[in-house]
């Protein structure tokens, strides 16, 4: 009878611990959202813990607990946010499926334009992105370690070959910037570059049609560039 009650007693415990850390992964996933959400919209300086743990329906005490405050909080949805909008396996496995650089450079950019156009309820993650790139705080430097880094080697490893060059040549570098430029645009300003420049909108330019153009201009400009320092 005894070793029966033990038993379920250490049954419950276990049970009681495995609710809890699924109620912890619960309640840290809302926070991220929240916090992109009101990050996106406010900015860094202007966000609340009190204002994240309310949009998330916790305890400001929650964002210490799991991100060891405000600027862990930042700093983690920042890389979450690069990650939805490029996902380094889903890059490296777009690469990896095609052994000709250039349509690895057709693959990246797809990927690339596919996000940025899709339409999406929420878009915090393309929105704090920008607003990092416009108004930077002093708080990116997980995010270039641990997103933009191992993306940029990987783009940079196919306009090198492109070029015919070395990846750590400081002309691919500057390849990777001109090739990269019109995407990033596009992120910053889709729908006023649109407006501007209705051609390149999407009810008149489809997605492997834009993604078609991009890759001429940057197979063009690449070929160039490779030509005058040869």
């Amino acid at each position: 009878m005894r070793q029966a009650t033990r038993q379920a007693t250490r049954q419950a415990t276990r049970q009681a611990r495995v609710k809890e850390r699924q109620d912890g992964a619960s309640t840290r996933i809302n926070l991220l959202n929240a916090a992109g959400s009101v990050f996106a919209e406010l900015g860094f300086d202007r966000a609340t813990a009190k204002e994240i743990a309310s949009r998330a329906e916790t305890n400001a005490a929650a964002v210490n607990y799991h991100f060891g405050g405000i600027q862990g909080l930042y700093e983690e949805v920042l890389v979450e946010a690069h990650r939805r909008i490029v996902n380094y396996n889903d890059l490296a496995q777009a690469l990896a499926a095609s052994n000709d650089p250039e349509e690895k450079l057709r693959r990246l950019l797809g990927l690339v334009v596919k996000v940025i156009r899709a339409d999406v309820q929420d878009a915090w993650p393309i929105k704090i992105i920008v607003r990092e790139l416009i108004a930077p705080t002093p708080h990116i430097e997980r995010l270039h370690r641990e997103e933009l880094e191992p993306k940029k080697a990987l783009l940079t490893g196919v306009v090198a070959e492109i070029m015919g060059i070395a990846p750590d040549d400081a002309l691919a570098g500057q390849a990777v910037f001109s090739v990269m430029s019109p995407c990033l645009m596009m992120m910053v300003a889709e729908k006023r570059l649109s407006e501007i420049i209705p051609v390149i909108g999407r009810q008149m330019t489809g997605d492997d049609e834009l993604v078609d153009r991009l890759v001429r201009f940057a197979l063009g400009g690449l070929a160039g560039l490779a030509k005058a320092t040869a």
